[in-house]
């Protein structure tokens, strides 16, 4: 926090009501120039997240026969299993067995006893299927005495726990971008997502607890609306409910910079050896690719587990951005080590569980026969595109703000009911001018 306090933010951004985020430099993705199809409510929360065709195999062998599925640099689907049928079943169903020593259940224990052990801020963990192993690692924050007790854990579950020490620290990227800005920090908008009756922008957790208020300018006037259902530590996820109540034209699109976006058609998990793209407010449009999956991370402020893992560099002021392929949904940013300068791991909340454990959908473009989201492409079929380009439109900030306060927009039954919401309504609008006074407080060493 105290680099977000340093830095000179003189610009003053707009946030358009769009499923994404107002990023400054322009980006590779070439725009389309008829208008995108109207968004629909796709891929709800109940539905089984599209999986590629090694995913299915493991799941359908179960944890003692295999351990874990990648793709290759061909875009084949590689299982790993512990016996020859099956290996044998892997090969007949057209994916490729690579025979190991340790299962499944055999990594999820270890990272079981890893997590039983003293918390050691600094350090992650994830599984490394190619490898058959569980990978350690500790930031430049450990110390000698907590990396040798984390390594005697580590020898007594095995030989396939390795341990790697790595540059920089393990943070959240919450600070240093402009997109949403509270006093909790500035983050970057994820993808939007509705219940049916509210939208909502979906990001990271650690952004700022329920109840922050979130601004498109440093000034506090152009507010986007309030921070609920956050969870943080654990897991890395919140929603920021519209002031408006709707995210706009647009909502199925996420910025990807210069006024062009990339169209969101529909939801999946991560599959190791997955090539992705990552968007966020301050470094842009990045690309890489899955390494791990399940990986713990302990952060200062918390441990998170469940995250992706990829080598996808990330900055401060990137948290919250979305994480995606060929325009399906995956992750939103968490955190991670190093820098778009000398590359690093960046960590991602999958979407999936986020939608879940929220109770929201995500909110999609129409497919090609208007009937609702596409469906997802499997990681085997090669994803090494964003997705559909699309141009960013949507509902400027001020208007979305100006449409709540429109005595036009008032008709008689509300007058009505807002008689008996008075006392309701002074108290939150209390609540809403101690947190602009304090946003103010916050930013004004910013102002021009």
């Amino acid at each position: 926090m105290r680099h977000a306090r340093r830095r000179v933010v003189r610009r003053v951004t707009r946030l358009a009501a769009v499923g994404g985020l107002l990023l400054g430099g322009a980006m590779v993705t070439t725009a389309v120039a008829s208008e995108p199809a109207a968004p629909s409510i796709g891929v709800p929360f109940t539905a089984p997240p599209a999986t590629g065709e090694g995913t299915d195999l493991v799941s359908r062998l179960g944890n003692t026969r295999t351990a874990g599925s990648w793709v290759d640099s061909a875009g084949r689907p590689v299982v790993a299993v512990t016996d020859e049928q099956a290996a044998a079943e892997v090969e007949r169903a057209g994916a490729r067995a690579k025979m190991v020593s340790h299962s499944m259940s055999d990594l999820k224990s270890a990272a079981r006893t890893l997590r039983s052990a003293p918390r050691v801020s600094g350090t992650s963990w994830a599984l490394d299927y190619k490898n058959n192993q569980v990978v350690v690692r500790g930031d430049s924050t450990v110390s000698g005495s907590d990396w040798s007790r984390m390594t005697e854990v580590a020898e007594g579950i095995g030989s396939f726990v390795r341990m790697e020490r790595t540059e920089g620290t393990f943070t959240t990227r919450i600070n240093g971008a402009q997109p949403i800005l509270s006093t909790a920090g500035r983050c970057s908008a994820g993808f939007n997502v509705t219940d049916g009756k509210s939208d909502f922008i979906l990001t990271a957790g650690h952004c700022g607890p329920d109840g922050s208020l979130w601004f498109a300018d440093d000034r506090g006037r152009q507010q986007v609306g309030t921070s609920l259902k956050g969870s943080f530590p654990g897991d890395d996820y919140s929603l920021v409910k519209y002031d408006s109540g709707r995210a706009g034209k647009g909502a199925d699109v996420v910025a990807v910079g210069d006024g062009k976006g990339v169209r969101i058609t529909g939801v999946a998990d991560a599959e190791v050896g997955q090539k992705v793209f990552r968007s966020g407010s301050t470094s842009g449009l990045r690309d890489g690719e899955v390494t791990a999956l399940n990986a713990t991370v302990n952060y200062p402020e918390g441990t998170v587990t469940g995250l992706i893992e990829t080598d996808v560099c990330a900055e401060p002021g990137d948290s919250g951005g979305p994480m995606f392929a060929d325009g399906i949904a995956l992750g939103v940013t968490s955190g991670g080590s190093g820098d778009c300068r000398a590359g690093g791991t960046t960590f991602f909340q999958p979407v999936t569980k986020a939608l879940t454990e929220l109770g929201v959908k995500l909110i999609v473009a129409k497919s090609a026969g208007g009937t609702g989201a596409a469906p997802a492409p499997s990681a085997t079929q090669g994803a090494a595109s964003p997705g559909s380009p699309a141009p960013i439109t949507g509902t400027d900030v001020s208007t979305l703000l100006g449409r709540l306060t429109d005595p036009r927009n008032v008709g008689p039954g509300m007058l009505v009911i807002a008689g008996s919401l008075v006392a309701l309504v002074a108290t939150r609008w209390i609540r809403a001018e101690q947190d602009r006074k304090a946003y103010r407080q916050y930013y004004s060493a910013t102002w021009g």
